[in-house]
């Protein structure tokens, strides 16, 4: 993906896992539709390669890479599973952000079992009530990402005023005992990410295991004086937000890969190639090229990201808004372009089992997600262009 970057041999290693994984992937996509779930062989298969540890610290066992590294982890798994991609993308996150909890929250997670999952839902909808030590919270989350397969969960609230802080986000981490996993996952597309309710009923959090969501501040993510990785240092917006929608980029890919191998077999009813089709020619071309556009936009933004962390610095706010901007766009254009595939195998791609078919409704499913709203997200970037306040405050 990067001609620029030196990989080290670890991330290089990392990367040929998750390609060697790409055909088993693929073979239980249908599988993974039908039970609302990833395979728990998928997972182990993903735990034994490392790869859902990409981001964790080196202090509990991971890797560390560099996040073009495991986004690009991220886009090759999507080839042969975009449920899997996803879940990855989300749970592989999580133990980026646990980097920057204070060191007694990372220790509770991985202190016993380094291969420890969380999922999340940041939805602010917790009820929260501040108490002696840490909060009482309280609420119903949708759409937690891989649920089944986690032991904890990261859930969104609003923290109230506190003294000199104002209110704002906050991420609570909350153990499993602490939780209920409602299941009402029964969707479009992304099936196989089993992204059931969550239901926590009045459960004390302590306050080590609170987060101020969207602060990069050395007060707010204590971790990072442990976990000095300039990785651990991008805004949280920058990471989460690609989290959800790279594994499109790759969805996308693989579609163009099933349409290549199909066009060239299939005949029409009127005897003609697909391959032959002109309009066929265009749309896997276009395809093409939007793949590997989008995938040079993520590398140039990151390695712009990387560079501000390594010096230090933060980037301003209209830099933020875009490279968010420019992430929510993905889902939608790559859903576009599976769509104009899907149109082009006319009636016979239309079959459930045409895995075109199954990547059209997984792209489509992830564009409904809130951090893929690329209109809301266009309209912050642009009103901050034309000289007026930032209006996302998650940024």
């Amino acid at each position: 993906m990067d001609s620029m970057r030196q990989k080290t041999r670890e991330e290089i290693e990392l990367i040929e896992r998750a390609r060697r994984m790409v055909p088993a992937l693929k073979a239980r996509t249908a599988q993974a539709d039908r039970d609302f779930k990833v395979p728990e062989e998928t997972i182990g298969e993903l735990q034994e390669a490392g790869l859902l540890r990409a981001l964790q610290p080196r202090a509990f066992g991971g890797y560390e890479v560099d996040p073009r590294t495991f986004f690009e982890i991220q886009m090759i798994l999507a080839e042969g599973c975009m449920s899997t991609a996803w879940i990855y993308g989300v749970m592989g996150v999580h133990p980026w952000q646990l980097a920057r909890y204070p060191i007694e929250a990372q220790r509770d997670v991985w202190g016993e079992d380094q291969s420890t999952l969380v999922s999340s839902t940041y939805m602010p909808v917790a009820k929260v009530t501040p108490v002696e030590g840490g909060y009482r919270i309280s609420g119903r989350w949708g759409f937690s990402s891989g649920s089944e397969h986690c032991q904890w969960c990261l859930l969104g609230g609003i923290i109230p005023v506190e003294g000199e802080q104002p209110a704002e986000h906050g991420t609570f981490l909350v153990p499993r005992c602490d939780y209920r996993i409602e299941k009402n996952w029964d969707v479009l597309g992304l099936r196989g990410t089993g992204s059931h309710d969550i239901v926590v009923d009045d459960v004390f959090i302590p306050a080590h295991r609170v987060q101020r969501t969207n602060n990069t501040s050395l007060e707010a993510t204590p971790g990072r004086l442990v976990n000095s990785n300039p990785i651990y240092a991008i805004p949280f917006a920058q990471v989460f937000s690609r989290a959800v929608s790279t594994s499109a980029i790759g969805a996308l890919q693989g579609a163009i890969n099933e349409f290549r191998a199909n066009a060239a077999a299939h005949i029409g009813k009127h005897g003609v190639k697909t391959a032959e089709d002109p309009v066929a020619q265009s749309t896997v071309a276009e395809a093409t090229i939007l793949v590997d556009s989008l995938k040079l936009v993520l590398e140039r933004n990151y390695a712009h990201l990387m560079a501000l962390a390594e010096a230090g610095e933060f980037p301003d706010v209209e830099t933020r808004l875009m490279y968010r901007y420019q992430s929510s766009y993905v889902t939608n254009v790559c859903a576009e372009k599976a769509s104009e595939l899907l149109r082009c195998m006319a009636a016979s791609g239309l079959y459930s089992t045409n895995p075109v078919a199954r990547l059209f409704r997984d792209l489509h499913q992830a564009r409904g997600h809130i951090a893929n709203n690329f209109q809301a997200y266009g309209r912050s970037l642009g009103a901050v262009q034309l000289g007026l306040p930032n209006p996302d405050p998650y940024v």
